[in-house]
């Protein structure tokens, strides 16, 4: 399913296959891919501050989008969502993988 045809029914989902697959709290790895562009990923990383976060950017070949990876221990699947939520809903543009 995709999620900008349904997004609560895509995070429903989500939510119970995290409860299904891991204990919680658990460490959880964010994928999020952006033009490359220093304030947008500026944004991501300060959505996930103060929560000991380990965050990696990787520019493309071309350098026109930025991969950014985000390990980081959370306490509950909705914890989970919340973020992506608020990076969907923060940066113009974002792909969450």
């Amino acid at each position: 399913m995709d999620k900008s045809s349904n997004p609560e029914a895509f995070y429903n989902n989500l939510k119970e296959k995290l409860y299904d697959t891991s204990v919680w709290p658990s460490e959880y790895l964010y994928k999020f891919i952006v033009k490359t562009d220093l304030s947008k990923i500026k944004t991501i990383e300060s959505i996930f501050d103060n929560l000991g976060a380990v965050i990696h950017t990787i520019p493309s070949k071309k350098g026109n989008y930025t991969s950014v990876s985000i390990n980081v221990v959370m306490r509950t699947p909705e914890d989970v969502i919340v973020k992506y939520k608020e990076v969907g809903s923060q940066v113009e543009g974002v792909i969450s993988l």
